[in-house]
């Protein structure tokens, strides 16, 4: 078997085989923000069937996300917002930094003149 017969046999693989999933989980960082920049998700190793199952599955945890927070009367007690299902082609979401007290005083000293 030549090497370029075996290249056509594994793209030939459905997205949902072992060695499919494999390789999508072993792309490096930077390719997967290259895939997410150029938006062409046509070209992904998900099939159809497994997009539409995510956006489903995204949808139901944003519509159960809302409903607890419609009947929670406390801000406090609200749940952290759900994480979309992981796709190819798109790294997870970064958490945001949340600015420590010292931070808060660091700063308004810097606004008001402290770092003349």
């Amino acid at each position: 078997m030549t090497w370029r017969r075996l290249r056509v046999i594994i793209q030939g693989l459905p997205p949902e085989s072992r060695t499919m999933t494999a390789l999508r989980n072993a792309l490096p960082e930077a390719d997967l923000d290259e895939q997410a920049e150029q938006g062409r998700p046509e070209e992904g190793r998900w099939s159809q069937l497994e997009q539409l199952v995510a956006a489903s599955c995204d949808r139901l945890a944003r519509i159960e996300y809302v409903l607890i927070c419609a009947n929670t009367e406390k801000k406090s007690q609200r749940p952290d917002r759900p994480e979309p299902m992981r796709r190819p082609g798109a790294a997870p979401r970064r958490k945001k930094s949340t600015l420590s007290d010292a931070g808060a005083q660091t700063l308004f000293e810097l606004i008001n003149g402290g770092a003349a």
